[in-house]
């Protein structure tokens, strides 16, 4: 396991560690679960690029357009 040192004013070490507290987790828990957080986030972001590369533009805007029509004011389907 590594660790890993950040510098932060004093106000914001004091505002996280009282967030941390009121969820009931210790600062570094707080840390390690917004990590966690922003690498799926990534992972999503790098794999839908990744998609992305590969795909038919043509077929994504179609794809688009039937859910448009789908959920557009007055379809049978739409709610609203």
């Amino acid at each position: 396991m590594a660790t890993l040192t950040i510098r932060l004013p004093d106000d914001q070490h004091a505002r996280l560690k009282a967030m941390a507290e009121r969820r009931g987790l210790s600062l570094n828990k707080l840390v390690e679960e917004w990590s966690t957080r922003g690498i799926a986030e990534f992972d999503v972001e790098t794999r839908f690029m990744a998609l992305a590369a590969r795909g038919d533009k043509a077929a994504g805007l179609a794809l688009l357009d039937r859910l448009d029509a789908h959920f557009a004011p007055g379809s049978s389907t739409s709610k609203g």
